[in-house]
Parts: structure tokens; C-alpha cells; sequence
């Protein structure tokens, strides 16, 4: 075999492996939103949907969003959407990349006054949306440009295109864009209208963007992309054979195969893995969004619960005379409440997995709810022996009572504390467990190639986590 033959097996061989990594990440997304889902129809099969209207109508958006998250997965279309000022020919970049005039230019500012997503298949195994949107500067434009930050929500790939060195405003929309965690291509655009002198420097501006700034960092050389999507017509001489001389304006071509080629790169190498990456990004937004609107409207229903269980705990705790028992009960209690406050969310809830969470929270709680535990053992102790000789001495009551109600209030104490905590960890842990969208984001990441843009989101995307 050839050194040729050898190093295009070697390619395929590489294509094949990431093909499957991608295969498999996408799977894996359809199966987290899948579990989602399954959720309403738990809640539904429960009744618990149909005996409160007003959770059905919060809910909706959510698992509407679910839906077409999934719907999208399906489809296997990848988004790519452009953000920039006006005039810096956005509509352009689109336009060369189709290979035809599709969308409307001008040299008036705010020509594309909605997004438009048109379909591009820049080959015969990828089929991509283009997403055109408005000016994020436009006068009189604020709802527009409002329209097209949502856009950067659905998009798995954002182009941002300039057309020279960046203003202030431009600045602080790549800024935001970039705490969009998703990858982002610079376009720099209308590089015919510069000397190769200039276009260096501004090349060289553009790479520092993020140096000096905590909340972004410098671009790398792939993720700036010089084109000329609509050059400027020129003038040219023309010599006729007859030995006539005029002059004709021709507009040169496109420039943009850089940019097409780089796009192409990261849709092989990685495009199903950001498609389902996005998608769990968006579940896990929407399950966010779900269990904190069902821990808003249930919150009085929640407190009467978890002071219910404080007010027992207390009381059990208070006149159980044997100390280790005062231990079990106090957890028994503790796994009841946590079960309680599941059922109330409408969170399918077993014993072992409030036992999870109870540990969690005994664990992240620190000092506070294990010195209930160690401060319970002791009175405990104490209590126990105070009541098997309260029948020699009759002052042991006394010890006896006090004991007990200083045990009953760090019992209680230690229950409303596990009852707020298991608050908080079902409205943020609702994204986690096998299947969770985190949890998925998070294996996903772990096993990107250090050659992708994912690689380079890793630490942005898991701060979350």
C-alpha cells in the first residue's frame, strides 16, 4: 500500500470514529429528552396534571420546547445562525455560502428586517439551516434585535460577522454571544476594501478580542475567517481587436471557500455532537424552568409540608426514651419528608434515591445537620439514662425533660433544614441522575476530541457543573 493509500485509510479511519461518537452522543441526547418527557406523562397518568389547570398552562411552553427539541434531533438539521451590526453584510456571507442571491442586500442599513433561515446542503451526508437575522444596532429596532437574540438559543453554530476593526458596540454583542456557550466563528468581512497591510493588523486586533477580559478569551486562528462575500465592482481595461480600448466594471467573485471549508470541517468532525449538545442544553433549561415554576406555585403547600414533618420528627424524638432509636427514627423521618416534598412536585421518588439525597444534603450541609446527628446521640444518652433511674431518683425526670425538649428542638431543627435543602436540590438536581440533560451534557464533553470547538467550550460549559 502507498504512503497516498495509507494516509486516506487513515482519514476514513479517523471519519469512522467520530461518525460513531457523534452517533452515539446523539443518541444519547434523544434518550435524556425522551426520560423529560416521560415526566409529563408520569404527571398525567398520576392525575396530578388534570386536578391542577393552572400547573397544565405554566408547564406548556416547556414541554412544548421539549417537543420540538426532540422533533429537531430527528431531523438531524444543523443551525447556523448570523449576528452582527447592520451593513456588515450578513445577508452576503449567507448568499455566497448558498452559492446564489437568495436573500435580499442593499446598501441601506436594516434590509433584513426578521430572521429567515433558509436550507443549505453543502454536501450529500449534511443538511444545514441558515438563519439570516436583523442588525443587533438597528434604529428604531429594539424588538427586532431582541427577535434575534432568541434566535442564538435555537442556533448550534453562530457566524459574527464584521467588516473591519470592531466597535464598542460590536464588542459587547460577541461578548454576549460568547455566554451563549455555543461555538462561534468571527467573520471578518469585505476584506477587499483593505490593503494586505491593513487587513493584517485588523487580523491581529480581532485575535486579542477577549485578552484582558474575564469573561472571554482570545480567538484562535481558525475561529477567524477572512471573506469577501459581495466585492466591490472594478474598473477594467478591455482591448478590442480592432485596437479599440474601454472600460467595464466587473464584480469579482466571491471569496468565501475558507469559511465554507472550515464550516464543513466542523460538521463532519462534530456537527451531530453539537446538535445534541444544544439539545440538551435547551431540556435542561426547560426542566429548570419546570421545576422551579412547580416549586413557585406549590411553596405554601411545600412549607406546611416540611413544618408537618418538623413539628413530628420533634415530637417522635421528644419522647422516645432510647437513644439509637431517636437516630432511626430521625432518618426514617427525614427520608419521609424528602418522599413527601417529591410527590408534591410531581417527582417520581423511590427510597433508595431520597436516600441519595438525603446523604447529599448531609454531606454539603457540613457541620450543621451531622452536629444535629452527634448532639442527638448524646442527649440521647443521656435521656436514656436518665429514664431507666428515674424510678431510684426522681430528680432524673427533671434531667429526663430537659434532655428531651433540647433533643426535640435540634431534631426539629435538623428537619426543617433537610426539608429546605431537599427543596433546592429537586428544583436544580431535577437535570441530573443517568439519563438527566446535565449529567448527559457532562459525558458528552468528557469525551469530545481535543482537535474540536467543543473541546474549547469544555471549561465554559462546565462551570455549571
Amino acid at each position: 500500500m502507498s504512503i497516498l493509500e495509507r494516509v486516506k485509510a487513515k482519514s476514513v479511519d479517523i471519519m469512522s470514529v467520530y461518525r460513531n461518537v457523534q452517533e452515539t452522543h446523539l443518541n444519547r441526547a434523544r434518550a435524556s429528552l425522551r426520560q423529560a418527557l416521560s415526566w409529563y406523562g408520569y404527571l398525567r397518568k398520576s392525575g396530578q396534571l388534570s386536578s391542577n389547570p393552572e400547573l397544565v398552562g405554566l408547564m406548556k411552553p416547556e414541554f412544548e420546547a421539549l417537543n420540538a427539541t426532540l422533533n429537531k434531533l430527528d431531523s438531524n438539521v444543523i443551525r447556523i445562525a448570523v449576528f452582527g451590526l447592520v451593513s456588515r453584510g450578513k445577508s452576503a456571507v449567507l448568499n455566497a455560502l448558498l452559492g446564489d442571491k437568495i436573500l435580499q442586500t442593499g446598501p441601506l442599513n436594516g434590509v433584513t428586517q426578521w430572521p429567515r433561515s433558509v436550507r443549505w446542503q453543502p454536501s450529500d451526508k449534511v443538511l444545514v439551516e441558515l438563519i439570516d437575522t436583523p442588525g443587533l444596532d438597528e434604529i428604531e429596532g429594539e424588538s427586532r434585535a431582541d427577535m434575534a437574540r432568541e434566535v442564538v438559543h435555537q442556533a448550534d453554530l453562530i457566524l459574527f460577522v464584521v467588516s473591519g476593526d470592531i466597535t464598542r458596540t460590536e464588542y459587547q454583542a460577541l461578548l454576549q454571544l460568547r455566554r451563549s456557550q455555543k461555538p462561534l466563528i468571527l467573520v471578518f468581512n469585505k476584506i477587499d476594501l483593505y490593503p494586505d497591510t491593513d487587513q493584517g493588523a485588523i487580523y491581529q486586533n480581532l485575535q486579542q478580542l477577549g485578552a484582558g477580559h474575564p469573561e472571554a478569551k482570545p480567538l484562535l486562528p481558525d475561529e477567524i475567517v477572512m471573506v469577501a462575500a459581495e466585492p466591490t465592482a472594478m474598473e477594467v481595461r478591455v482591448e478590442w481587436p480592432d485596437g479599440r480600448v474601454t472600460y467595464e466594471w466587473e464584480t469579482p467573485p466571491p471569496q468565501v471557500d475558507e469559511l465554507k471549508e472550515i464550516i464543513l470541517n466542523i460538521l463532519n468532525r462534530e456537527g451531530r455532537s453539537l446538535l445534541a449538545l444544544n439539545a440538551l442544553i435547551q431540556a435542561r433549561d426547560a426542566e429548570a424552568a419546570i421545576a422551579q415554576k412547580t416549586i413557585d406555585l406549590r411553596e405554601k403547600e411545600a412549607e406546611e409540608i416540611i413544618w408537618q414533618f418538623t413539628k413530628y420528627k420533634a415530637l417522635a424524638v421528644m419522647l422516645n426514651p432510647i437513644a439509637f432509636l431517636d437516630i432511626l427514627g430521625g432518618t426514617v423521618a427525614d427520608l419521609a419528608l424528602i418522599r413527601a416534598l417529591a410527590r408534591l412536585y410531581g417527582l417520581p421518588m423511590t427510597s433508595y434515591e431520597a436516600g441519595k439525597i438525603l446523604k447529599t444534603i448531609l454531606f454539603s450541609s457540613g457541620s450543621l445537620l451531622l452536629g444535629e446527628l452527634g448532639s442527638s446521640l448524646l442527649l440521647g444518652l443521656g435521656k436514656s439514662t436518665a429514664a431507666i433511674t428515674s424510678g431510684d431518683n426522681p430528680s432524673n425526670i427533671t434531667a429526663f425533660a430537659g434532655s428531651a425538649i433540647a433533643q426535640a428542638g435540634i431534631a426539629g431543627y435538623g428537619a426543617y433544614s433537610v426539608g429546605k435543602a431537599a427543596q433546592v436540590y429537586l428544583e436544580k438536581g431535577c437535570t441530573w441522575g443517568q439519563l438527566g440533560a446535565s449529567s448527559v451534557i457532562q459525558e458528552i464533553l468528557s469525551q469530545v476530541d481535543q482537535n474540536t470547538i467543543l473541546y474549547r467550550l469544555r471549561q465554559e460549559l462546565g462551570i455549571k457543573y
